[in-house]
């Protein structure tokens, strides 16, 4: 459940970042493409559009993905998603094969430094938008 609710999450943080940021609208040009995070038995799926500069989310799979994620199940999928370092555990994963990857692997760099403007704000720096106001 925690993943599904996950993959929600991580479309709507990609909307909004898609609409609001212009540092992930950069990373978006030129793309046009559908990726697909999903558990290896296929219980859990999502898929992103990446379309015109914005991203949007639907339930289920994608009959062509131009690379898909496949986590071996939904509580190593949260888990990996969300460790402290993601890099790392993404790597142990595809190591382990607990993580496979079907499509182009180039693009699944792309979207590692694609989650990384979706970090939530450091409360030091919330604290001095705070004083700021």
């Amino acid at each position: 459940m925690k993943f599904r609710l996950l993959l929600w999450l991580l479309g709507r943080m990609m909307a909004k970042a898609s609409r609001e940021n212009p540092a992930f609208q950069k990373q978006l040009e030129g793309k046009d493409l559908v990726f697909q995070l999903h558990t290896l038995d296929g219980k859990v799926a999502r898929h992103y559009i990446v379309k015109d500069l914005r991203v949007s989310a639907r339930r289920g799979i994608h009959p062509g993905p131009a690379f898909a994620l496949g986590f071996r199940d939904g509580t190593y999928g949260f888990a990996t998603m969300t460790s402290k370092n993601p890099q790392l555990a993404f790597m142990q994963g595809i190591q382990n094969k607990d993580i496979q990857i079907q499509g182009n692997p180039a693009l699944v760099i792309w979207f590692q430094g694609l989650v990384k403007y979706l970090k939530p704000k450091k409360k030091a720096a919330q604290a001095n938008e705070k004083k700021a106001a």
